[in-house]
Protein backbone atom coordinates (compact mmCIF):
# COMPACT_ATOMS: atom_id res chain seq x y z
CA UNK A 1 0.00 0.00 0.00
CA UNK A 2 1.34 3.64 -1.12
CA UNK A 3 1.65 5.81 1.80
CA UNK A 4 0.78 9.64 1.62
CA UNK A 5 3.99 12.20 2.82
CA UNK A 6 2.99 16.30 3.45
CA UNK A 7 5.30 19.01 1.72
CA UNK A 8 6.23 19.91 5.45
CA UNK A 9 7.23 15.93 6.35
CA UNK A 10 9.53 15.99 2.99
CA UNK A 11 11.15 19.39 3.80
CA UNK A 12 11.66 17.84 7.26
CA UNK A 13 13.33 14.70 5.78
CA UNK A 14 15.23 16.66 3.48
CA UNK A 15 16.86 19.22 5.77
CA UNK A 16 17.55 15.97 8.45
CA UNK A 17 19.43 14.38 5.22
CA UNK A 18 17.00 11.04 5.90
CA UNK A 19 18.21 8.30 3.77
CA UNK A 20 15.81 7.79 0.75
CA UNK A 21 15.28 8.38 -2.66
CA UNK A 22 13.39 10.97 -3.81
CA UNK A 23 12.09 10.45 -7.52
CA UNK A 24 10.89 13.17 -10.00
CA UNK A 25 8.83 11.24 -12.23
CA UNK A 26 8.09 14.39 -15.16
CA UNK A 27 9.95 14.26 -18.29
CA UNK A 28 13.47 15.24 -18.32
CA UNK A 29 12.83 18.59 -19.43
CA UNK A 30 10.21 19.42 -16.33
CA UNK A 31 13.34 18.02 -14.15
CA UNK A 32 15.63 19.99 -15.59
CA UNK A 33 13.58 24.21 -15.51
CA UNK A 34 13.49 22.74 -11.30
CA UNK A 35 12.85 20.35 -9.02
CA UNK A 36 12.93 19.75 -5.36
CA UNK A 37 16.16 19.11 -3.58
CA UNK A 38 18.42 15.94 -4.01
CA UNK A 39 15.54 14.60 -6.45
CA UNK A 40 16.77 11.96 -9.23
CA UNK A 41 14.76 11.93 -12.51
CA UNK A 42 13.25 8.80 -13.99
CA UNK A 43 10.75 9.93 -16.18
CA UNK A 44 7.56 7.96 -15.79
CA UNK A 45 7.76 6.92 -20.18
CA UNK A 46 10.52 5.04 -19.09
CA UNK A 47 9.93 3.89 -15.14
CA UNK A 48 9.26 0.14 -15.54
CA UNK A 49 12.94 -0.13 -17.49
CA UNK A 50 14.89 2.24 -15.67
CA UNK A 51 14.05 2.01 -11.77
CA UNK A 52 14.82 -1.43 -11.41
CA UNK A 53 18.78 -0.78 -12.37
CA UNK A 54 18.62 2.19 -10.57
CA UNK A 55 16.61 1.55 -7.27
CA UNK A 56 16.80 -0.91 -4.30
CA UNK A 57 14.27 -3.02 -2.75
CA UNK A 58 15.26 -2.27 0.55
CA UNK A 59 14.99 1.48 -0.50
CA UNK A 60 12.91 4.05 1.53
CA UNK A 61 11.43 5.74 -1.77
CA UNK A 62 9.26 9.06 -2.33
CA UNK A 63 7.68 9.91 -5.81
CA UNK A 64 6.27 13.01 -7.10
CA UNK A 65 4.94 15.23 -10.60
CA UNK A 66 3.96 18.02 -11.21
CA UNK A 67 0.32 18.60 -8.84
CA UNK A 68 -2.62 16.35 -7.51
CA UNK A 69 -4.59 16.95 -10.45
CA UNK A 70 -1.24 14.80 -12.24
CA UNK A 71 -1.20 11.05 -12.23
CA UNK A 72 2.09 10.14 -12.93
CA UNK A 73 3.46 9.54 -9.42
CA UNK A 74 0.46 7.49 -8.39
CA UNK A 75 1.01 5.20 -11.61
CA UNK A 76 4.84 4.82 -10.52
CA UNK A 77 4.31 4.38 -7.28
CA UNK A 78 2.11 1.47 -7.87
CA UNK A 79 4.86 0.26 -10.42
CA UNK A 80 7.39 -0.10 -7.69
CA UNK A 81 4.88 -2.24 -5.71
CA UNK A 82 4.45 -4.55 -8.54
CA UNK A 83 8.20 -5.31 -8.88
CA UNK A 84 8.02 -5.87 -4.85
CA UNK A 85 9.15 -2.58 -3.52
CA UNK A 86 7.75 -2.13 -0.15
CA UNK A 87 8.45 1.80 1.53
CA UNK A 88 6.97 4.04 -1.24
CA UNK A 89 5.71 7.09 -0.43
CA UNK A 90 4.10 9.39 -2.95
CA UNK A 91 3.87 13.12 -2.44
CA UNK A 92 0.43 14.02 -4.34
CA UNK A 93 0.87 17.81 -3.96
CA UNK A 94 4.05 17.72 -6.26
CA UNK A 95 6.02 20.44 -7.57
CA UNK A 96 2.67 22.78 -7.45
CA UNK A 97 2.35 22.71 -3.95
CA UNK A 98 6.50 22.67 -3.24
CA UNK A 99 6.59 26.07 -5.13
CA UNK A 100 3.30 27.85 -3.50
CA UNK A 101 4.79 26.84 -0.05
CA UNK A 102 7.58 28.77 -1.56
CA UNK A 103 9.89 25.64 -0.53
CA UNK A 104 13.97 25.23 -1.93
CA UNK A 105 14.05 24.19 -5.26
CA UNK A 106 17.74 23.25 -7.69
CA UNK A 107 17.92 23.76 -11.00
CA UNK A 108 20.14 22.46 -13.81
CA UNK A 109 23.36 24.68 -14.48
Amino acid sequence: MVNYISAEDLLKKIENKDDFKLLDVLLAAGYDKWHIPGAINIAITEFENTAPHVLDKRDKIIIYCSSTECKSSSRAAKILENMGFTDVSEFSGGKKEWMEKNYPVEKEK
